[in-house]
């Protein structure tokens, strides 16, 4: 029986591992801390909750994700993204634990244009991103037992995402513009969650750095689409270019992620990203 901390339990990651924990209750245990419970930027308190709690994992699924407010909220971004990561993985080398981390594909931002590697050039182009970079380069500092997972386009039946924004919005209006010039995969916190459990409970941890989507390729444009189709929603759909909505914040054009290296490590299969959508729309329906 493993004892799991997962960190940001309200966050959609932490949600669906919340949701999924009792698949695996004949092997682990699982403690979610939001932060009311547990102030992972202040080192002091995060080592007093590792001395009470006798940990094995911790999860980490915290992070500051507005990405063009980090523009202006820097301070706050790196603190969370950089200095909390410091904090957990410092905490579980001294207390003997292992640390599993969520990245973004924000850090690559190059020119390439096929599906980027985990030993690939990072480029972070916007504090969001270069925030995330540096609390890999602190997890991986601070403790050889870390695992780091990028992934992207996150969405869930939890919390606030472009899956529940466009259904909201469809519903609303007759027609929305949605980028097409911005490609990469819609990654279901489900899946993730799941994949996590599954390493853990087959003692199967292994450190390093790890990409992990869901597979197939599209742009929002044609993630709008299919949420739209799926829904059954009646709105229509104009394709645009980034450079008809701008943002504080630059977005890479290309995130597509290889997934090879998760796959032949752990033995994992993973689900189309429409698949996917479809599993996450049943459920939104059926609540």
């Amino acid at each position: 029986m493993k004892t799991i901390l997962v960190t940001g339990a309200n966050g959609q990651i932490g949600r669906e591992l919340q949701h999924l924990a009792i698949e695996f209750e004949q092997q682990i245990e699982m403690i979610a801390a939001d932060r009311s419970v547990l102030d992972i930027t202040d080192a002091e308190a995060v080592r007093s909750y590792f001395e009470t709690h006798d940990i094995d994992i911790c999860i980490n699924c915290a992070a500051y994700t507005a990405v063009d407010k980090a523009e202006k909220e820097g301070e706050l971004a790196y603190l969370v993204n950089q200095t909390a990561v410091k904090n957990l993985a410092s905490t579980c080398a001294e207390k003997g634990a292992d640390f599993i981390h969520f990245s973004t594909d924000y850090v690559y931002h190059n020119q390439q244009n096929t599906p980027f590697k985990e030993d690939d050039p990072t480029q972070p182009q916007s504090v969001y991103a270069h925030s995330k970079l540096k609390g890999e380069e602190e997890a991986l500092l601070a403790h050889p037992k870390t695992m780091i997972i990028r992934t992207s386009w996150v969405y869930s039946f939890f919390g606030h995402n472009f899956v529940k924004t466009m259904q909201r919005l469809g519903k609303d209006r007759d027609l929305l513009n949605v980028v097409f010039d911005q490609v990469g995969t819609p990654t279901y916190a489900y899946d993730i969650a799941r994949t996590v459990l599954q390493i853990i409970t087959n003692d199967d941890l292994q450190a390093g750095i790890f990409n992990y989507s869901n597979e197939g390729v599209c742009s929002w444009y044609d993630f709008a689409i299919a949420i739209f189709e799926l829904s059954e929603i009646d709105c229509n759909v104009l394709p645009i270019e980034s450079k008809d909505y701008p943002t504080p914040a630059k977005r890479p054009p290309f995130s597509v992620l290889n997934k090879e290296k998760i796959k032949h490590t752990f033995g994992i299969d993973i689900p189309h990203w429409r698949s996917s959508l479809k599993h996450c729309l049943a459920r939104l329906q059926a609540e």
